[in-house]
């Protein structure tokens, strides 16, 4: 476990084994569920079974529809730290025009997701890559200027 020192360390000592008290009243206070926590990061395991969500996507570039599967890891499960992040992407369709592609996307993706941190600015980053054949309109009027937006 890391900590950050704050301040100059001016002097030490070591403790016996019986005076974990003393010890204990002298240090500031600390919560203890604190040690355990476990944060995303690019070494973390894939655990067996992940939650995902899979969303189907058409559009009218292509005859066949995008399958968009979004598996999340929870971390530190039952504790008042448990947090659900995203930890890998897969997209699948028929269409076999953009498949070289889609696999390279959904890889950086998922690397992305697995380096942990905030992962919002990849949402922006996509929707500003533009088609230079045009976009399309999705139902509802709203424009997409490309396939990956």
């Amino acid at each position: 476990m890391v900590k950050k020192i704050n301040q100059k360390i001016v002097g030490y000592e070591v403790l016996k084994d019986d005076e974990p008290e003393q010890a204990a009243a002298a240090a500031p206070a600390e919560v203890k569920d604190d040690d355990n926590i476990v944060h995303l990061h690019e070494k973390l395991k894939r655990p067996e079974m992940l939650l995902g969500s899979t969303y189907k996507v058409k559009t009218p570039l292509s005859e066949h529809a995008l399958y968009i599967t979004i598996n999340d890891v929870v971390l530190n499960p039952g504790t008042k730290h448990e947090l659900r992040r995203p930890f890998e992407i897969f997209i699948n369709s028929k269409n076999m025009d953009h498949f070289q592609w889609i696999v390279a996307l959904t890889r950086i993706i998922s690397a992305v997701f697995r380096k942990g941190g905030d992962v919002t600015f990849l949402v922006e980053e996509l929707r500003s890559v533009f088609d230079p054949r045009g976009g399309y309109f999705k139902k509802g009027g709203r424009y997409m200027p490309s396939l990956v937006a």
